[in-house]
């Protein structure tokens, strides 16, 4: 994952923020030792704006869901410091303090994240592109319609390289009177973009070394879209670009820590989420009576093109699960039972794909697995469709967080993005990040179906 550095900053802000949030409130209450217990507060509540996706670059909520988010924040963040100093006998809870510590904490809270949208959305923070190239692979810059894939740069202008087709607008041309790194340095160019149709003709290699060396970013396109809309673009992705670049890694250290981390994490989703399960699986006798199925049970394509059970709570009626044809759910499905509508949109249908992960047929964090009639129709209508098999499919996964439910050829191509990016560019920290960003997912019923 890219660091932000406007987030970074902001990061370390309301960490002086939610210090003295306890502080100040430990100062009205008179409560002792304040630093600890400040301390623990600051890490909970970081943690919590964390899980709320209060730190993703691509944050698209506009400000009235920015103070939702930062209200649910504090909420889950003030229960959960109550719960640790519970359980933590050297520490006694002053709940006045603790509620004066999350009032001045929103107060702070709200107040930074005002002033970060403001600085943020000026030209303060973002680079200056030009874009070398001014046919198709160029125009697709011009498409970034989400504003938040467009926050961090802002484009300057497209040189249109000698004898290549030109479809951008002639009044963004820039038709440079001297050498390249000339007209940057006039236009205080941060980066150089490289996207031209067909570069094997043209390419200005000395004047690009020379830009290079004087300082700048000299990017391809697939590389720079990635960095800034967190997908890999397939419209204009080639395999050359994937054998290159960096990332794509997975060896046996890195297998072997994926598989212990998914082994303890679905331990300990199992073991929480127990009573809700049981809970789920009552709910579903009572609606459809004690000899129906709790459970369903569907053939999807694991890793390797390699098909097994998923697990899952069924939510949609006995005698549609027993449909030849699948097809996808759609919004207000008849299919769907009452209960079954209640823990989809909350996420809990989902939970018993953790017996899959111990299994190890899934990993906590992948791709989602798709049906085998849907896989083999999809394969063939969308490139690279299937390499987001080499790796093992999850319960949750960076699609999910960026994107809805899919039910068409066109979202799927879309999630494929995104699945693309999380094979490139996978870790440890980004599968632990994924996780904590589930829980906005959930609380919000984001892509819910």
């Amino acid at each position: 994952m890219q660091l932000s550095i406007p987030l970074a900053f902001l990061g370390l802000i309301e960490t002086a923020l939610l210090l003295a949030a306890w502080l100040a409130a430990a100062h009205l209450v008179a409560g002792e030792d304040p630093w600890s217990r400040a301390v623990y507060f600051t890490a909970v509540m970081l943690l919590s704006l964390f899980a709320l996706g209060m730190f993703i670059a691509r944050q698209r909520a506009r400000f009235g869901g920015i103070l939702v988010r930062i209200v649910t924040a504090v909420g889950l963040g003030t229960f959960a410091v109550a719960g640790l100093f519970w359980l933590m006998p050297h520490q006694e809870l002053d709940f006045m303090e603790l509620a004066a510590a999350a009032l001045f904490a929103f107060a702070g809270l709200g107040i930074s994240r005002t002033v970060y949208r403001r600085v943020a959305e000026s030209a303060l923070f973002k680079r200056r592109v030009l874009v070398y190239g001014a046919g198709i692979m160029a125009e697709s810059l011009s498409h970034l319609r989400r504003r938040t894939d467009r926050a961090g740069f802002e484009i300057v202008g497209f040189v249109r390289p000698e004898d290549q087709l030109c479809v951008v607008d002639n009044s963004r041309i820039i038709a440079p009177h001297a050498r390249l790194a000339q007209t940057c340095r006039q236009l205080k160019i941060d980066e150089i973009v490289i996207a031209m149709d067909d570069r094997r003709r043209a390419f200005p290699l000395d004047e690009m070394l020379e830009c290079r060396l004087d300082g700048r970013e000299v990017t391809e396109l697939v590389t720079f879209l990635e960095r800034e809309t967190g997908r890999v673009r397939v419209d204009v992705l080639n395999p050359s670009w994937m054998i290159f670049a960096n990332g794509f890694r997975r060896n046996r250290f890195r297998l072997a820590v994926t598989r212990l981390f998914d082994i303890c994490a679905s331990l300990v989703i199992l073991v929480c989420a127990l009573p809700v399960m049981l809970l789920t699986a009552i709910a579903i006798k009572l609606e459809d009576g004690p000899r129906a199925p709790v459970f369903y049970l569907s053939t999807r394509v694991g890793k390797r093109g390699k098909p097994f059970k998923l697990i899952k709570f069924r939510s949609m009626r006995v005698d549609a699960c027993e449909e030849r044809r699948p097809r996808w759910a759609q919004p207000g499905d008849p299919r769907i039972t009452r209960v079954g509508a209640l823990i989809r949109k909350l996420r809990i249908d989902e939970l018993p794909q953790v017996v899959n992960v111990l299994r190890g047929q899934m990993s906590c964090v992948g791709p989602r697995p798709e049906q085998p009639e849907f896989v083999v129709s999809l394969e063939e209508s969308i490139p690279y469709y299937a390499q987001r098999h080499c790796v093992k499919p999850g319960i949750t996964g960076w699609a999910q967080i960026c994107y809805g439910y899919g039910a068409t050829d066109e979202d799927a191509q879309e999630k494929l993005q995104y699945d693309l990016y999380y094979i490139k560019n996978n870790s440890f920290m980004f599968d632990v990040s994924i996780l904590l960003q589930t829980v906005e997912v959930v609380l919000f019923g984001k892509g819910a179906r």
